[in-house]
């Protein structure tokens, strides 16, 4: 098989089918392949904030697909304006996680276009819409990822944390949108992934994503990072972003600014790989965005199982801020920007996207 027909990508964490948004039900995977169906705007707002649905760019489609039933069940309704009684529930998904500033960019874009929308029917536009933004994440994936693997050396390992793949994105992945993208011509010899407490989201969700596609993974503690970069064994280290402040600080997954740390103490390159709709040009720098916190719980226990005494207390924030001078560069679908700064994120958001 040719290189080209090569997709490495055979996931989709979210779909459009019969008038229903199906999501792939991330808290039970690898063991479980489940799909839950929202019918209704408040199901996928649920379905978001019960991380159903996670990773910044795939919440942003999610959001996009739950506006379209938002204002269907608006206009079925039928009562006055359906612009106004469709509110509540678009209300409802932007509140549904804090950090992800991808939901409230597709969010913000649908409302835009329910704004313009012509006389009759506003569903059938607004889908087009929805799916309009699917398509082009998945189109920015692949510009990522090769722009992103033009960085790696030949044969190269890399360490990655959480899951920024498929199952984070519309398709294809962020930083492992690069993975991929390097694979097809060789170029990745093992991707090394950090499990990520307390969800494990690199050792369920990475991991089973690479071993479906038959691309080489290992799974390490995320305390394990620190001595494998002290190995010599890494060409780079590959993460996504959940928002991304105007100076480049930059919210991911907690466990993200201590591996920024150790990267740059062992004279590793950092790259955070991301969508310009991460990017929140509202936010000065990285100590104002919001930091989503989750239940104790999730930290005492491990599937259902208490490992901690009882009393015992838990602290479970969901993200951590890397501050832009740690960041090597920055990979976008409009370009790669090498140490990431307020001037820099400027140029970025008024450069062109790529053909």
């Amino acid at each position: 098989m040719a290189v080209d027909e090569v997709l490495y990508d055979k996931v989709r964490a979210v779909e459009w089918r019969d008038g229903a948004v199906w999501l792939l039900d991330q808290r039970v995977l690898p063991g479980t392949l489940r799909y839950e169906t929202c019918a209704t705007a408040p199901e996928v707002a649920a379905a978001i904030t019960a991380m159903v649905v996670r990773g910044a760019p795939a919440i942003g489609v999610t959001a996009a697909y739950g506006a379209v039933l938002a204002v269907s069940a608006a206009y079925a309704r039928a009562v006055g304006d359906w612009r106004a009684s469709a509110r509540a529930d678009l209300a409802l998904l932007r509140a549904s996680r804090p950090t992800a500033v991808n939901l409230g960019w597709a969010l913000d874009v649908m409302e835009r276009a329910m704004a313009t929308l012509p006389p009759g029917s506003p569903v059938a536009a607004l889908l087009a819409v929805a799916r309009r933004l699917h398509e082009e994440d998945i189109a920015a994936n692949r510009r990522m990822g090769a722009l992103g693997a033009a960085l790696l050396p030949p044969q190269a390992r890399v360490l990655t944390h959480c899951n920024t793949g498929a199952l984070a994105t519309g398709g294809y992945g962020t930083a492992l949108g690069v993975v991929r993208a390097a694979a097809a011509t060789g170029g990745i010899t093992m991707v090394y992934a950090d499990e990520t407490r307390p969800w494990l989201q690199g050792a369920r969700l990475t991991a089973w994503e690479l071993v479906e596609e038959g691309l080489p993974v290992t799974v390490l503690a995320d305390s394990a990072a620190g001595a494998l970069l002290r190995s010599g064994a890494i060409a780079a280290v590959l993460v996504g972003a959940d928002r991304i402040a105007a100076n480049g600080d930059t919210a991911n997954k907690i466990g993200t600014y201590g591996l920024a740390v150790l990267a740059r103490h062992h004279g590793v390159p950092f790259y955070v790989v991301a969508p310009i709709s991460t990017i929140d040009a509202a936010t000065p720098e990285g100590r104002m965005i919001p930091i989503e916190e989750r239940a104790e719980g999730e930290v005492l226990r491990c599937q259902g199982v208490a490992h901690s005494p009882a009393g015992a207390r838990a602290w479970n924030p969901v993200f951590d801020v890397t501050p832009a001078g740690l960041i090597d560069a920055l990979i976008t679908e409009r370009g790669v920007l090498p140490h990431p700064d307020a001037e820099g994120i400027r140029r970025l958001l008024a450069a062109p996207t790529l053909a």
